[in-house]
């Protein structure tokens, strides 16, 4: 296996160090998982000119440092009855982020929080069957002490929304 370039020093029993940046195999085995999550060790290592253990080792180890967190289908939303997608601002109260953001991260619709810089902080992406769940998240929103205001985006049209291929490989 090559040397792996690291974040953090090598622990004082001088066993492997705590914080690995995924080397060029491990981005090129990740890449083949984005391309197709169902691919097999075995297919992976023939793709790639490694050897089946060599994936399955190294797929292992970017599950234990967290670098793989699951596999999910990837999902058309309106072709089962999400048609409505939102982006939503979020302007909070000062030192009430977190509580703020733990409570919308609760909601059912959500599936995406982000903390930002710019004039809001924070922006929710949700999705929604119909104008009637739309209306009763919008309200939920407001109802909530610690957001000041909220600033609602209707998505029109999905130009991209899934990274199938790691930047700079």
């Amino acid at each position: 296996m090559s040397r792996r370039r690291t974040d953090a020093k090598a622990d004082r029993s001088g066993g492997r160090r705590k914080s690995e940046t995924p080397d060029r195999d491990d981005i090129r085995i990740l890449n083949e998982l984005l391309q197709d999550a169902r691919l097999s060790y075995r297919h992976i290592a023939a793709n790639l000119g490694l050897s089946t253990a060599t994936v399955a080792q190294r797929f292992r180890s970017l599950q234990k440092r967290g670098v793989i967190l699951g596999s999910a289908p990837i999902l058309n939303y309106e072709r089962i009855g999400y048609a409505f997608c939102v982006l939503t601002l979020i302007k909070v109260k000062q030192g009430r982020l977190f509580e703020a953001m733990k409570r919308i991260s609760a909601e059912p619709h959500v599936f995406g929080v982000y903390d930002h810089t710019g004039g809001t902080d924070a922006t929710v992406l949700a999705r929604f069957r119909d104008r009637t769940s739309l209306d009763r998240f919008l309200k939920v929103l407001q109802a909530i002490p610690t957001i000041e205001r909220t600033e609602t985006h209707l998505v029109l049209n999905v130009f991209k929304e899934n990274i199938r291929h790691l930047p700079d490989f």
